[in-house]
């Protein structure tokens, strides 16, 4: 069923940015899973699992705002919440760069994904 979506370039986003949430959380693991000296772990570890988790939920939303097309309340409120996502994931992104981590690239790579994802989150909205 989600491949008739496949047409849709920002469920293709969606479906990439969860690829590259996935492979930055990998990325960082190594890094930020080691105790530190006080034998504390890295809260920002949370965050990488955050990401991801966010990231997941955006191809879902989407599906749900298309299948809702024609109900007004229903569409928005799965728009509305695909916007919730977009910017907790950058605010979480924000956030991993402050890390103790080598994966500064990555993320800003993630962060340009989300302003061309929020553009076309745009677009999409006028074909609703």
């Amino acid at each position: 069923m989600a491949s008739q979506f496949l047409d849709i370039p920002i469920y293709r986003k969606a479906l990439e940015i969860r690829m590259l949430s996935v492979s930055i959380s990998h990325y960082l693991r190594d890094d930020l899973s080691l105790l530190k000296e006080d034998g504390s772990e890295d809260q920002d570890i949370y965050f990488s699992g955050d990401i991801v988790q966010q990231s997941s939920a955006l191809a879902p939303e989407i599906l749900k705002a298309e299948k809702n097309r024609y109900h007004a309340f229903k569409k928005y409120y799965h728009v509305n919440t695909l916007r919730r996502l977009t910017k907790l994931l950058y605010k979480n992104s924000k956030r991993l760069e402050l890390s103790n981590s080598n994966g500064m690239d990555y993320l800003k790579l993630l962060q340009r994904e989300l302003k061309v994802f929020s553009a076309l989150q745009k677009k999409w909205l006028l074909t609703l």
